[in-house]
Formats: structure tokens, C-alpha cells, sequence
């Protein structure tokens, strides 16, 4: 294909290139609730759990990995060294990698609500839980239905599965709410209740391999109502010689994909996801304020955007102010088209990681404080100033190796070499890969990075427990139990292959939890950290020092940024008027100081 290039004079180009970026930024579709609030990420099997009689049996795993619901059994002591092959684990003989996917902890629903005044404390104003719906998982990406919570997260597992039998699922009005799906109700109401918000996980590329739908089709064949919702490749036939086959997702037997045509998902499946969207956002038809207040949507990248456009105008029908937010790895010109105001409102922003780790995580390979600064910008110009201050800013999550990992292991693989960094953080696959409680500098790293996040445009969203100082290399490790100030956890001392190390020790970090805090507290207290303009001030390479500004109306913060090993100095013209003070000290400041690795704030006000 001829470049425009060839026709059009390079000053022209950036007429309408800045022509279509001032477009871009006039138009909001996004929520206002949204903008700027602190997400907190749970991954609810290994939140809490707040109901030991709801705990999940050997044969809840039926069809999930590693397929083995078999050998002894028991939910895994929530406090034991991770590594440790428990005695249960120990008789069926496989190794720590097999049995960690078996483990269930036992968090729940009740141990999420149990917990809601622990993250209004933290000052959290947003929550997103990975999948809660029935699944056979720990991780739940593998659902059963989306109709129904699991019914281990809820009071009565073995209630909900009778009433759960009676139901069609192809007709709605035949859905039973189920104890568990009334505990999210009541889930739903607690966190409104604290003036936070809450968003579901819609998996709608696939559906697990022992669903309700997929089920059917493997017994019935094409005599099954469901035969048209999946990717069929072949079906069983004697005469033919001929064995049942389809479409997993990725290759993925377990997880059938649905069939998709020229619009996306086709009717079937997209009726019931569109019916399973409603029941959640407006539970009972007894109003919105009842339901969730959005969606994080699972690979979207794997759904055509027809389907994307379509649910859309569904979901703001029922509710114009829901929030939808995309799980995308992808670069900003292959991401613009789900962000352009009929599709989703925000990304799980993990370019934002991938700059952060760039330049924070990494040592002798950081870029230069005038390439983070340049990376950032064209970043946060991409999409509109609408999405920008909805874009959900992690630096980990249940599917990439914690912070506190990540800064244990600088100059390895980019984060942004996504293919490579994922296998490559995993001590599965790297035993090299330092799996050990990061050291007293590491986490003050830790800290800047969270200094950072939490100052910038935007929505910064923890994982759980990076601020109780969990630490973990990639999926599985970034999914242990959350450590909690009320638990004593037996240490650390097991290597994968069962040798020991010496000890870690396995606490509530309250000074890591403090400075997290004190940082939320000062993004909720300031419009300017919320909601304000962003300036850079400077770029200096030589010292690896970076100064910003945040401004809203009158209220303007400057926040320096020392990523070097000695104490820097900053000055501006702007500190020359007498109005700034350090926002903790409260005292007049005409030159910032900043210590060694480290952040200073000041505002005028």
C-alpha cells in the first residue's frame, strides 16, 4: 500500500494529525464517575474467606486444569508456605506446579463484603473482581454459565445446584436467583453503601467446556438447541468415521469459543450474554442502583467489533453512566479502534506498565527520563482526554508477576515484550527468576513506582495485596492468599523443588500500606491529582530527575520525582511566587529537595 506520504507535504500532515487529535479530545463518551477514582483489583478465591462452610469440594473441579478431581483433598491452609507440597498434595506425586492448580483457599463472596471497610480504609473507591460466575476454576475464565455466581462463593453450594437444575437457560424468565447470586446482591449494595463502585468480568469469547451450553452439544450433537452457538469442526459419526471436534480458544479444548460471523458473536450465545448483562446491571428489574456499575471485558481483542458496538448500546440503554473497560495488550494504533466512542470507555492500560517498567523497574537498561516523559505523553494523547482519565493505570495484575517481583528482577525481559516477558517472569518456566521477598531498597522502588501511579492522570488500580507487600513471579505465583495484619503466616523457605532457602517472613507490610495510603488520601483530598491539566516541568537526563505539574482551576500541584541514587534539587520559576507548600510539612518551599530515589509534592494552596 502507497504511504500518504508520497502525496501529502509533512506540514500538512501534522495539521490533520493535530486536526484529529483536537477532534478527539472534544468528544467525551466516557462515565464522569469513573474518571480518576483508585481501582482496586480481587481475585476473590484468594481474597478472604469469610464462610468455611461454603468451601469447595474435589469434585467442584470437574473439567478444570489439571484434571484431577481424584487424589486427597482440602482447602489449602491459607497461611502455609506457598512452595510447601502440603501432605494432601504429597500422595497423588506430582509435582509443586500440578498441585498448586488444584489448591483451593476458600475466599468467597462473604470474605470480600468482610473486607470492604479494610479497602475504604485504604481509601479505594472502585472495585473490579475477576470472574465470579459458577466456573470448575480457581481463576473462573472457564464458566459454566454467566447467569449464576458460584455457588462455593455463596451460603449454600449444594442448594444452588438443585435449583439451578430446574432452569432452561435459553429462557430467561426461568432464571432462580440462588443464594450466591443474592450474596452479590447484597455485595453490590454494601460497597454503594460506602459510596464505592463495583464491576464485573464478562469472559464472552468462550465458555467453558462443562457449561450448560457446550455440555449439550457434546451429548446431543447437532440434535442439541446449542449447536449453532460454537465453531464445529466435525461431528461424531460412526458411519463416517468421523470424531466430535471444535474451535478452543487458542487451541484450548476447555474452552470452546463462540462462533462468530461478520457481526460478531452470532445470535444464540449474544442473546444470552445480552440477557446475562441486563440481570447484573439491573437485578429483578428493580433498578440500576441495585446493579453493577460496569464490565471489564475479557480478551476483547479476540471478539469482532461489530459484537463490541452492539453490546454497547445495550449496556448505556440500561445504565447511560456504565463503565466498560477492555483487557487489550496491544499498541496505541491497534487499540484506537475499541476506544473511539462506541466500543469501550478505557483499557486495562497495561502500556502504562509497560513505560513504567521501562523506566522505574529497570537499572542498567532504563530509558531516559526524556523518553518516559515522550512515551507518556504520546500515550496519554492517544485516545481523547475523556479516556485518558478513565484508563485503568496498573502496573501488575492477576496475569503478569507482581510489583514486588518485578522490581526483585530488573534488567531481564521488557514488560512490553508481552510474549516474552509473560513466560520469562514465571518460575515455572525460569528457575533463575528471583522469587524471594524483595530487600529493603527493592521495595523503596516499589514505593516511587506507587508514588507515580497514584500521581498521575488518570485511574490507578492496585492488585491486592501489592500494598500489604505481597510478592510473586507470574501466573500462578501472583495469585497467593492475601496476606492480612490479623494472620500469622508461616515463612517462606521452600524453593519449587521442595529444597529450602533460608527463611522470608510472611507479614502485613503497615509501612507499605502507610505510604499507599498517605498517597490515595492526597489524590482523593485534591481535584488537581484527580481531575486536573498534566504539565511537564522538566526532564533532567543527567540526574534522572522529573518534575510535573497537575492543575484544576486555581489548585495546582508539582510533583518531583528523584529516580537516581543521591539526593537531587529542583527549582522553577512557578515556586518563586511563595505560594507553594509541601503538602505534609505544610511549610513554604521555593526549592524542592528530593532524597534518593524518592517523590516530594507541593501544592499552592
Amino acid at each position: 500500500m502507497i504511504s500518504i506520504q508520497t502525496f501529502i507535504p509533512a506540514f500538512l500532515i501534522q495539521s490533520l494529525l493535530l486536526f484529529a487529535s483536537t477532534a478527539i479530545a472534544q468528544k467525551d463518551f466516557t462515565p464522569q464517575w469513573s474518571k480518576g477514582v483508585v481501582w482496586y483489583q480481587i481475585f476473590p478465591e484468594r481474597f478472604s474467606n469469610g464462610d468455611p462452610n461454603n468451601d469447595p469440594k474435589v469434585t467442584d473441579q470437574n473439567g478444570a486444569y489439571p484434571f484431577d478431581d481424584k487424589s486427597p483433598f482440602q482447602i489449602h491452609p491459607w497461611t502455609s508456605d506457598w512452595y510447601q507440597l502440603q501432605p494432601y498434595e504429597q500422595k497423588n506425586g506430582k509435582n509443586i506446579w500440578f498441585n498448586i492448580q488444584r489448591r483451593r483457599y476458600g475466599g468467597d463472596l462473604q470474605g470480600i463484603i468482610n473486607k470492604l471497610d479494610y479497602l475504604q480504609s485504604l481509601g479505594i473507591n472502585a472495585i473490579y473482581m475477576t470472574p465470579i460466575f459458577w466456573s470448575p476454576s480457581s481463576h473462573k475464565y472457564d464458566a459454566l454459565c454467566y447467569h449464576h455466581v458460584d455457588p462455593t462463593f455463596g451460603p449454600d453450594p449444594e442448594g444452588d445446584k438443585r435449583l439451578i437444575e430446574k432452569e432452561n437457560p435459553l429462557q430467561a424468565e426461568t432464571w432462580v436467583w440462588t443464594s450466591a447470586d443474592l450474596l452479590a446482591l447484597k455485595l453490590i449494595k454494601e460497597v454503594h453503601k460506602r459510596k464505592m463502585r463495583i464491576i464485573f468480568d464478562g469472559v464472552f469469547n468462550h465458555i467453558g467446556v462443562k457449561s450448560f451450553a457446550f455440555s449439550d452439544v457434546e451429548k446431543n450433537q447437532q440434535a442439541s438447541p446449542y449447536k449453532d452457538w460454537f465453531t464445529i469442526k466435525s461431528w461424531r459419526d460412526s458411519a463416517k468415521g468421523t470424531a466430535f471436534d471444535y474451535e478452543g480458544w487458542f487451541g484450548v479444548k476447555t474452552l470452546p469459543e463462540f462462533k462468530e460471523d461478520s457481526n460478531g458473536i452470532v445470535a444464540g450465545p449474544k442473546q444470552y450474554i445480552f440477557n446475562a448483562t441486563k440481570r447484573w446491571m439491573n437485578p429483578m428489574n428493580k433498578g440500576t442502583a441495585d446493579g453493577i456499575d460496569g464490565w471489564r471485558l475479557d480478551v476483547a481483542y479476540n471478539i469482532a467489533h461489530p459484537f463490541w458496538k452492539d453490546w454497547r448500546k445495550w449496556v448505556r440503554s440500561i445504565n447511560p453512566q456504565a463503565y466498560m473497560t477492555a483487557e487489550l495488550v496491544d499498541p496505541i494504533e491497534k487499540t484506537r479502534p475499541y476506544l473511539s466512542g462506541d466500543e469501550f470507555d478505557a483499557t486495562m492500560n497495561y502500556n502504562f506498565a509497560f513505560i513504567m517498567h521501562d523506566f522505574f523497574v529497570q537499572d542498567k537498561t532504563s530509558i531516559t527520563v526524556t523518553q518516559f516523559d515522550a512515551r507518556l505523553k504520546e500515550l496519554r494523547e492517544a485516545f481523547g482526554e475523556g479516556v485518558a482519565f478513565n484508563m485503568q493505570n496498573l502496573m501488575d495484575s492477576h496475569d503478569a508477576t507482581r510489583i514486588g517481583s518485578a522490581v526483585a528482577n530488573p534488567d531481564g525481559k521488557r514488560f512490553g515484550d508481552w510474549g516474552q516477558y509473560f513466560n520469562w517472569s514465571q518460575k515455572s518456566n525460569n528457575k533463575t527468576y528471583n522469587a524471594r521477598k524483595p530487600t529493603a531498597e527493592q521495595l523503596q522502588k516499589q514505593k516511587l513506582v506507587a508514588a507515580f501511579q497514584i500521581l498521575y492522570l488518570g485511574s490507578p488500580m492496585i492488585f491486592y495485596g501489592d500494598e500489604a507487600g505481597m510478592w510473586g513471579s507470574n501466573d500462578p505465583d501472583c495469585r497467593k492468599p492475601m496476606v492480612w495484619s490479623e494472620k500469622k503466616y508461616d515463612p517462606e523457605t521452600y524453593n519449587p523443588d521442595q529444597t529450602k532457602h533460608d527463611p522470608d517472613e510472611v507479614s502485613f507490610n503497615k509501612d507499605l500500606f502507610n505510604w499507599y495510603k498517605k498517597l490515595i488520601a492526597l489524590r482523593r483530598q485534591y481535584k488537581s491529582i484527580q481531575l486536573g491539566s498534566y504539565t511537564t516541568l522538566a526532564t533532567d537526563d543527567a540526574n534522572k530527575l522529573y518534575a510535573f505539574s497537575r492543575k484544576y482551576g486555581n489548585e495546582e500541584i508539582i510533583i518531583v520525582v528523584n529516580r537516581s541514587n543521591k539526593t537531587a534539587s529542583f527549582t522553577h520559576d512557578l515556586l518563586k511566587t511563595n505560594k507553594f507548600k509541601n503538602v505534609w510539612t505544610r511549610l513554604p518551599v521555593k526549592e524542592i529537595s528530593v532524597k534518593a530515589m524518592d517523590v516530594a509534592v507541593v501544592i499552592n494552596k
